[in-house]
């Protein structure tokens, strides 16, 4: 039976750590929230006082962390990676950016252990059912070793390339069209608010037209809410999106739509939303339109 070492027990971590207990995977996690460790250990895994703990002798680590410089505190700084079984792997699934997770995985492969960079896609949602979307970089061996736990962490699981970093790259590009989209629809529906359409109108038109996404019609009916539960906060594609950009950058590509985009999160976290669903970012829209009370 694999053993695995899980740190971040948050929104998504906390339920993907759940599935994999209640697929059978030997399972002991840590989080700074007790309640988060309490949970995980009322669904049946082992919790564990500290992150060295949680990934003592793990033949999987699996990071569900916010950015590599926590990937990098967890490893090295409170000890994990020195913990985690002689040849394990480490599960890298926090978006991060693609010259990061090639830089922890030097340091990684350094120490006997090996890296999946395995990013996820699919949100909460994604996370409670296993059908999250997952793009890993990692070489064939690693891939293949890691392979039952993504595919019990998801259901849309692709190998997208031999190095670390590579999995990083494809969510970098998700990220770009997914905060993109998220401002356009916000905008869209600003629009129609201010030509004085009732948004819920608009939302139902466009949302079965040619103008529909995914993003339209997820994020779409939270705008309209006063105060939607947080399901992904604007600071997270303010963070997101400074990858996209930054990953542009370091490969001379122009990201026109991206950087506009990004501006707008930042704005939104500058009027004290940042915390808020992501979503809100329609605020933003609304005062430069005069619409905001």
């Amino acid at each position: 039976m694999i053993r695995v070492g899980f740190v971040g027990l948050g929104a998504m971590g906390l339920p993907m750590a759940q599935n994999l207990v209640s697929k059978q995977f030997r399972v002991r996690g840590f989080d700074m929230r007790a309640e988060a460790v309490a949970a995980l250990e009322a669904s049946g895994g082992t919790g564990a006082p500290n992150a060295a703990e949680a990934a003592k002798d793990a033949d999987v680590l699996v990071l569900m962390v916010v950015n590599a410089a926590q990937a990098e505190a967890v490893l090295f700084d409170a000890g994990a990676l020195a913990a985690t079984a002689p040849g394990a792997v480490v599960m890298l699934m926090a978006t991060c950016p693609p010259a990061a997770a090639e830089a922890l995985a030097r340091r990684i492969e350094s120490e006997g252990r090996r890296l999946v960079d395995a990013p996820v896609s699919g949100g909460v949602a994604g996370a409670k059912g296993g059908t999250l979307t997952i793009m890993a970089g990692a070489a064939d061996a690693d891939f293949a070793t890691a392979k039952p736990v993504l595919d019990a962490l998801g259901d849309k699981v692709f190998h997208v390339g031999p190095k670390p970093g590579q999995g990083a790259a494809v969510k970098t590009v998700n990220q770009l069209l997914c905060g993109v989209h998220i401002a356009v629809a916000a905008e869209g529906l600003a629009l129609a608010e201010k030509a004085g359409i009732d948004p819920a109108v608009a939302l139902k038109i466009l949302g079965g037209s040619a103008a529909a996404s995914w993003m339209l019609n997820n994020r779409g009916p939270r705008m309209l809410e006063d105060e939607p539960p947080v399901m992904s906060a604007v600071d997270i594609f303010v963070k997101d999106l400074g990858i996209v950009l930054d990953a542009g950058r370091a490969a001379k590509t122009a990201l026109p739509l991206a950087a506009a985009a990004h501006q707008m999160f930042l704005a939104a976290s500058a009027q004290g939303l940042g915390g808020q669903d992501d979503s809100q970012v329609i605020e933003t829209y609304r005062t430069l339109a005069g619409l905001a009370d």
